[in-house]
């Protein structure tokens, strides 16, 4: 086993239980992240607005990524669409 493989071996437990936090208090962890970047964007006078509502974006699908995980291994597989549509029936 690799020093990667270890790493994730003993981080299993603990990313189990940021799921489960995150599930069950999804909409006050995106509650905070909306009024921080509230904070931060008048504190900088709207002149981020575009990279602060960027980055809640990406925290906001981050967050509801690990609270609706299924607890099943991650889908890191892409399947890319048939170059034809499928045959009519």
């Amino acid at each position: 086993m690799g020093l990667l493989d270890n790493l994730k071996a003993k981080l299993a437990p603990a990313k189990e239980k940021v799921a489960d936090f995150a599930h069950q208090h999804e909409d006050q962890i995106e509650r905070g992240l909306d009024k921080a970047a509230k904070v931060v964007d008048e504190k900088t006078k709207g002149k981020y607005s575009d990279k602060i509502h960027t980055g809640t974006g990406k925290a906001k699908g981050a967050v509801d990524r690990l609270a609706h995980k299924e607890g099943g291994p991650p889908d890191d597989t892409f399947t890319p669409p048939p170059d034809a549509p499928p045959p009519a029936s």
